[in-house]
């Protein structure tokens, strides 16, 4: 009956809630028709404007929480500040302003409730995160610094006509290609979010072409002695199938591991969602006719 009544209505969103019998039952009555997909192993809320509703109740929650935890924070911040030209104490957040780095993106986004602003251009950090900001912090200020204009620049002309920019070159004209090589008698399932040495994504066909093993050495890892690998095509997960991905139970087996893709984690699985949601906002305001100012990780 779940499944028939979801197709008869397909228009809705989807909700991944914590395991928390409190949560579920304030979402329960806040979305009366919201209902337990099997398939989607999370919380389906039909409606053409429940995608608007979810992100109404969550503001709501997120206000209501913490309070106390935000205050013990702003202190805990007046007592020991974090003194840095990339931060700033704002009234009710921590404002972090970094030039871009997609590993900075990935390293802030580790901060509980750290969100991008889009319209100021920076990222805000509630008080209630200040020590886990602070842990953090000597790694997010030196991976900011190494990504000033000026310290890119003298990075690339350091490499400049050497084996080295050579090799960055070639490995990004490799990832462009978004093949992946994976073990001819080990194939990977089509069409569902899968794990490797390039992140999360989703397989979407076989080329049929083998692959060498000085290919696979230099852009993945390394191959089994004198087995076969054949390239195939991927992409990267919407936001709907990794939210329909079970996670493993356990990390990947070093065999999983050897033959380059796995089930993915739990850990690997919200980062690909983030990731995933802001792709989805910045493709969202393209279509509105915004400017897509979120930086988003791409695989």
């Amino acid at each position: 009956m779940g499944e028939r009544s979801e197709k008869e209505t397909p228009v809705g969103a989807t909700m991944d809630l914590p395991h928390d019998r409190m949560t579920v039952e304030r979402f329960r009555e806040a979305f009366p028709r919201a209902r337990w997909s099997e398939s989607r192993k999370a919380w389906f809320v039909p409606g053409c404007t429940a995608q608007r509703r979810i992100g109404r109740w969550l503001a709501e929650i997120e206000a209501e929480a913490d309070a106390f935890a935000d205050d013990k924070g702003r202190d805990a911040f007046a007592f020991d500040p974090i003194e840095s030209r990339y931060l700033e104490a704002g009234t009710t957040a921590l404002l972090i302003r970094t030039p871009y780095s997609r590993t900075l993106v990935s390293e802030i986004r580790e901060i509980p409730d750290a969100r991008w602003d889009a319209d100021r251009r920076l990222w805000s950090v509630p008080y209630r995160s200040y020590e886990d900001l602070r842990s953090r912090w000597p790694g997010i200020e030196a991976i900011a610094a190494r990504s000033e204009p000026e310290a890119r620049k003298e990075r690339r002309e350091a490499i400049r006509g050497t084996e080295e920019e050579e090799a960055v070159k070639a490995r990004s004209r490799e990832r462009r290609r978004k093949r992946y090589p994976v073990p001819s008698d080990q194939l990977p399932p089509l069409d569902r979010a899968i794990s490797t040495f390039v992140g999360i994504v989703v397989f979407a066909a076989f080329d049929g072409e083998l692959a060498d093993a000085e290919t696979i050495e230099s852009f993945y890892f390394s191959p089994t002695a004198g087995s076969d690998y054949l390239w195939v095509s991927w992409r990267p997960g919407t936001l709907d199938e990794l939210v329909t991905t079970w996670p493993a139970r356990s990390d990947p087996t070093a065999e999983e591991r050897q033959r380059g893709w796995w089930q993915p984690t739990i850990e690997g699985l919200r980062t690909a969602r983030r990731d995933a949601r802001s792709r989805e906002k910045a493709r969202q305001r393209r279509l509105e006719g915004a400017s897509p100012d979120e930086p988003t990780d791409s695989i």
